[in-house]
């Protein structure tokens, strides 16, 4: 046994164990925080470095290597000369990175966050259960009812992981936790085994969905939907799956779980007896009661979820996705009920900006991929669609066949442009659409806003719902956003009308 397969808990012998992290994001820093605090020799290794997080490696006892990371690994010469056992690896590296590819010709052993995380679980008190999701879209939303669910509950809950929070910092919380609800990209799960004493055994799991998406990285749809399947890796008590989405479905049948555990379905139609889904209009659970072969519990109802701006097909979905989770755990169906009263989108969630001359505006800039713009247009019956970005090697033409019957006009924005140009060609030849040229970021969405409001006529909704990703041209989803959402006021001046907090009652 080697010493790496003995470190499997906080008060292990980690002392002087040489690392390299590599990154200093929000993630290479928690890793590195943490390696530091218990004893490790840590050398971070990153291309760029901000001041405050490098300022703190040097009060933590950490160093730091700047190199160009895409160089020849042995040109960095504090790494070689490091000779660390262990690499731990920022979600962002691709598999084929120079870095990576050196660790496995000298067989250094990489580990992600969330297996380092997992290991050290047991550092305050009795550990955490783990409730893992990931998917195509819905992931954050779906951590977050989740979570909302389990406290309403009384339990003490972290949403943690891909969200924003590091897994590793919600683990050393001096007060602890009976439940992390832990939202894993398929970057994380690359790097997760499945086997072995850092593979992990969670509570429940769930992949809401699967689309093409991140291509670039993963280099194949197969491997893409490999790495999505670790999810399900040793589940102990539920298997939560789509029931619209064969490659869940599929995954579950595949998986090796823990004896006992359950496959759960969801969806909007009709529940069998081990599903949630809706009757009537109700959202109901058939898989955690009694009499779930005879009856059905009542979860809530669609007409209440549009009421609370919850009521676009896919927030249902990821509604029912996260009862059964929470209900996995014991959560009564008031309990849920009346933790969704009190609900809220995050921002750049299919958030109305403003009303104006019967025109809604909306900012859906969370929907990076095709999967997710799919979703946001269907909710809306005439369309003026801002759209593009970086595409990440995915197909749009689908997305646009489907769509162009209820567009009023399209704006392509973003460096992606010429797919969907060629796109719109072939679907909607007469359709209005136009491009936004501009370099600079802070004139993309005025004029993409302009042009828009030239186009839009009375009952049109104008969705930014780009199915890209933002970095071409913004810092993130959330800028642009904002962006979109500055532009549309400046534009409307005191046009806008009283909802602009609100959700789409879609």
């Amino acid at each position: 046994m080697s010493r790496l397969d003995e470190l499997t808990s906080w008060h292990a012998d980690w002392q002087g164990l040489r690392v390299a992290v590599l990154g200093l994001g929000v993630t290479g820093f928690a890793a590195a925080d943490t390696l530091a605090e218990l004893g490790a020799d840590v050398l971070v290794v990153a291309g760029s470095a901000p001041e405050d997080r490098a300022r703190l490696l040097g009060v933590i006892g950490a160093r730091l290597v700047q190199a160009d990371l895409a160089a020849d690994p042995v040109a960095i010469g504090d790494l070689v000369e490091h000779r660390p056992e262990l690499l731990i690896v920022s979600p962002g590296f691709h598999p084929d990175h120079p870095l990576l590819l050196w660790a496995a010709r000298n067989e250094i052993p990489v580990w992600g966050d969330i297996e380092l995380a997992w290991r050290l679980r047991d550092k305050v008190g009795t550990p955490a259960e783990w409730i893992l999701v990931t998917g195509t879209n819905g992931k954050t939303t779906t951590v977050q009812l989740t979570a909302t669910m389990l406290a309403a509950a009384g339990l003490r809950v972290a949403p943690c992981g891909n969200i924003g929070v590091p897994v590793l910092d919600a683990v050393r919380d001096p007060q602890g936790w009976d439940v992390l609800v832990v939202e894993l990209s398929s970057y994380q799960l690359h790097h997760l085994p499945r086997t072995g004493p850092g593979a992990l055994v969670p509570w429940a799991s769930v992949c809401l969905n699967i689309a093409d998406d991140h291509l670039d990285w993963h280099g194949s749809a197969e491997a893409y939907r490999d790495a999505k399947a670790t999810v399900y890796a040793n589940t102990r008590v539920a298997c939560v799956y789509n029931k619209a989405d064969a490659a869940t479905m599929r995954m579950v049948e595949e998986a090796e779980v823990q004896d006992g555990a359950r496959a759960i379905g969801f969806g909007l139609g009709v529940p069998g007896p081990s599903d949630f889904g809706i009757v009537d209009g109700i959202l109901c659970d058939r898989a955690f009661h009694e009499d779930r072969f005879e009856t059905a519990v009542e979860i809530s109802t669609v007409a209440e979820l549009r009421a609370h701006g919850l009521g676009a097909h896919h927030l249902i979905a990821d509604i029912l996705a996260a009862a059964a989770l929470a209900r996995s755990f014991g959560v009564l169906p008031a309990v849920i009920h009346d933790a969704l009263e009190g609900f809220r989108l995050d921002a750049h969630r299919i958030e109305i900006v403003a009303e104006a001359a019967g025109i809604r505006w909306i900012d859906d800039s969370k929907a990076t991929n095709p999967h997710a713009a799919d979703a946001s247009l269907a909710a809306f019956e005439s369309v003026v669609w801002l759209v593009g970005g970086l595409l990440k090697g995915v197909d749009i033409d689908q997305l646009v066949a489907g769509h162009v019957a209820h567009l009023r006009g399209a704006i392509i924005i973003g460096t992606d442009r010429e797919a969907l140009r060629e796109a719109f060609r072939r679907h909607a030849p007469r359709l209005r659409v136009f491009e936004i040229t501009t370099q600079d970021t802070g004139q993309v969405m005025p004029d993409a806003v302009r042009l828009a409001a030239e186009v839009a006529e009375l009952g049109d909704v104008v969705l930014l719902a780009p199915a890209a990703a933002s970095m071409d041209q913004f810092t993130d989803y959330a800028q642009r956003g904002r962006l979109f959402a500055e532009a549309v006021r400046d534009y409307l001046g005191g046009e806008a009308g009283d909802e602009s907090a609100s959700a789409p009652r879609a």
